[in-house]
């Protein structure tokens, strides 16, 4: 990722971000429009440059694709004054978030209009504060999954017309169709339209391009409900057998602690489980799976776009080799194939200093990996030992699940490999 230049800090403002709404220029303070006519150059949308019209005087420059030719093109203008039109707040999954990673604050001026999110809110009476935001413009309907809990109250802006009965549809699908799922369109201008519907129902002919829908969440009994801790229900998960089991998966991810904007490498991942309870964590964390069963490769993927984790990475491949070239990771989980030949080794090189590794066994031949390691490197070393509950003859006893031996440790600042 590309940082401002900070040696431009102190240069006087040459780039204007002008949020603008469909009420067009009457929306704009004096300063904003005055902004726009003095600009040199005015980037921005098709429609924004139309809301904007009456006020520009430069030279017009519409979005290019990909986007970063025109993030190089404003670059280009720098020093001369340039105005970048942007829909509401640039600054709430807007244009001035992907700016500001390459131009410095003091650089430029911001004059923001309410968001969609904003005006979505008033016009129900919802407090903000209380509310899920969730943009899924350009991005998988997918995340609005772990948010779906009876009570929830959830503002998503869409991609398109097509959005609205996408949105509704996955409801439905799983077992939130009695939500109500409200439209509201093209807001702040004169389209506006709000028109509220029970997704299961939903039957709005055509939505407006500009739409944002609110979601009041309400759950059957049979909804796919994902709980906020860590040792969800095996049953939710697709896997043929390969997977860590719920009350090990809960001790497991304590023992990984997820900490914000961290990468986990899940080694041998099975059916992702360990990945995707590490994503719902925080919207921020990253992992990537490591399988070289492609049945099961496949398997994750859909795994992790029914939990809202879209996001996971699978690398199709068995460690060692698998790892060479991946982002060095904040922890590592291994699961699978840990007494093959140099996994644990490659596992221990790539990991960042500071890191942590967790490894599960349930074979002897694994578990005499994880007593070397432990002798030669410390750490914690802990023997899991679960029993279940179940039918005997008329009766109930005990069935004791295959003990699971967990070594966790993590890396020096200065590790010498020995």
């Amino acid at each position: 990722m590309s940082t401002p230049d900070l040696s431009l800090s102190a240069a006087a403002p040459w780039l204007s971000i002008v949020g603008i709404g469909e009420d067009g220029l009457a929306g704009l303070g004096d300063e904003a429009k005055t902004a726009i006519g003095a600009a040199e150059l005015v980037f921005g949308g098709a429609r924004h440059l139309e809301l904007a019209d009456g006020a520009i005087r430069g030279e017009r420059h519409g979005w290019l694709s990909p986007f970063e030719r025109s993030v190089e093109a404003v670059l280009a203008a720098r020093g001369r004054p340039v105005v970048v039109l942007a829909s509401g707040d640039p600054f709430f999954y807007g244009v001035g978030v992907t700016l500001s990673r390459r131009i410095a604050r003091a650089e430029m001026r911001v004059f923001p209009a309410p968001s969609a999110f904003s005006l979505a809110a008033s016009r129900l009476g919802w407090a903000l504060q209380d509310t899920v935001s969730l943009s899924l413009h350009g991005r998988p309907i997918d995340l609005i999954r772990p948010h779906l809990h009876s009570g929830c109250r959830i503002l998503a802006l869409t991609s398109d017309s097509d959005g609205p009965a996408a949105l509704a549809a996955l409801l439905a699908d799983s077992g939130f169709g009695a939500s109500t799922l409200t439209v509201l369109e093209a807001l702040g201008g004169p389209r506006e339209r709000v028109s509220s519907h029970r997704a299961e129902h939903f039957a709005l002919a055509e939505a407006d391009m500009l739409n944002v829908c609110a979601i009041e969440v309400l759950a059957a009994e049979d909804a796919r409900l994902l709980a906020y801790t860590p040792g969800l229900d095996d049953g939710l998960f697709e896997h043929d057998g390969q997977i860590t089991k719920r009350e090990v998966r809960a001790l497991t991810l304590s023992a990984l602690a997820p900490k914000r904007g961290q990468l986990l490498w899940d080694i041998g991942a099975g059916s992702g489980s360990i990945g995707i309870e590490w994503m719902l964590a925080d919207p921020s964390l990253r992992a990537i799976a490591i399988e070289g069963n492609l049945g099961r490769a496949a398997r994750i993927r859909r795994n992790a776009a029914n939990f809202g984790v879209p996001g996971l990475s699978v690398v199709e491949g068995t460690a060692p080799d698998a790892l060479a070239g991946l982002s060095a990771p904040d922890a590592i989980f291994i699961g699978g194939g840990g007494s093959e030949a140099g996994v644990m080794e490659a596992a221990i090189a790539g990991l960042k200093s500071g890191g942590r590794l967790v490894a599960n066994g349930v074979t002897t031949e694994m578990e005499a990996v994880l007593l070397a390691h432990h002798a030669r490197l410390g750490g914690a070393l802990i023997r899991i030992d679960i029993a279940r509950a179940s039918p005997v003859g008329r009766m109930t006893g005990w069935r004791p699940a295959m003990p699971v031996t967990q070594w966790s440790w993590v890396k020096p600042a200065k590790q010498i490999e020995g």
